[in-house]
């Protein structure tokens, strides 16, 4: 199978390289091509361009930073794209806008699947992240080889839409984790206790989270960072919330998350990392969280 991959960001680098290693061939684009080096150095041949690409591949594989940005490039590949090909749309996207784009697929003879992710870049690169597709079963199972080599978690959530549900409750649960890692780390610190100490115990505990192992170990370090910025945190928790008022469903933590990621975006730029919404905590209080033994990134 051929696969072009479109978005050689944090993710679709990672992404691209394990299909490289599961044996695909992978040809790759991106705006910025040295983004596209560790691919090209694992294998992967260079497109000029989106609509190049789409010609030369069976399918077609986008990793893109937001709905606009995938707009802008199926304009540009669907017409190039070989009849009966798959789109495989792996951005995290609203509901409504992967219906849209897939009767734009449509109108070219392209079938949408869409295929956000969940775990981190860091599992990404491992080839473990996991893999929430939603679309036609016999596209799923057509491409599930390729989905095996990028993640060892595979869910067929059901037609499109379904994926992406499910991928916008899983960020509202990782961001509200993270905001309760922060509160939790800081009652710590100012209630005298060891934080490297503190940390291991919660993670031996019934209130641990993936979030407080992962996320709450780059918060100690001072690094926060996650390759995740506070930008797609709130477009993430905008999702979320729109789905709240369309299924009736009060999501009194969501929004409180959601405030907080306002703030963070105030104090410190859309650009920043994530987990910086702790440092909001530290700030206000005067009370850095450090400890020693914890590493700058995820492995």
């Amino acid at each position: 199978m051929h696969y072009g991959y479109i978005g050689q960001g944090n993710l679709g680098a990672n992404c691209a390289c394990c299909l490289l290693r599961g044996g695909m061939q992978v040809t790759v684009t991106d705006l910025n091509k040295g983004a596209c080096q560790k691919a090209l150095d694992a294998g992967a041949t260079w497109a000029d361009s989106p609509a190049a690409l789409a010609a030369e591949v069976d399918h077609v594989i986008t990793c893109l930073p937001s709905p606009a940005v995938s707009e802008i490039v199926a304009d540009q590949m669907l017409p190039a794209m070989k009849e009966g090909a798959h789109w495989i749309e792996m951005s995290t996207l609203g509901r409504d806008e992967v219906l849209g784009f897939a009767d734009k697929a449509a109108k070219h003879g392209v079938r949408l699947m869409e295929l956000p992710v969940t775990g981190g870049v860091h599992l990404a690169a491992q080839g473990k992240i996991t893999m929430l597709a939603g679309g036609d079963k016999d596209m799923f199972d057509l491409h599930l080889p390729a989905l095996q080599a990028m993640g060892d978690k595979v869910f067929h959530m059901g037609p499109l839409g379904s994926a992406s549900i499910i991928k916008v409750i899983t960020n509202m649960l990782a961001f509200i984790h993270l905001k309760a890692c922060g509160e939790s780390l800081m009652l710590a610190k100012r209630g005298g206790l060891d934080l490297a100490q503190a940390w291991h115990a919660i993670k031996a505990s019934s209130g641990t989270s993936f979030v407080h192992e992962t996320e709450g170990a780059l918060v100690l370090n001072g690094s926060y960072d996650i390759a995740f910025n506070v930008d797609l945190a709130l477009k993430d928790l905008g999702f979320a919330m729109e789905f709240g008022r369309e299924f009736g469903v009060p999501l009194e933590l969501a929004a409180a998350t959601e405030q907080t990621y306002v703030a963070a975006r105030a104090a410190y730029g859309g650009e920043a990392q994530s987990p910086m919404i702790v440092k909001l905590l530290e700030d206000m209080l005067g009370t850095d969280l450090r400890a020693d033994g914890f590493p700058a990134k995820l492995v």
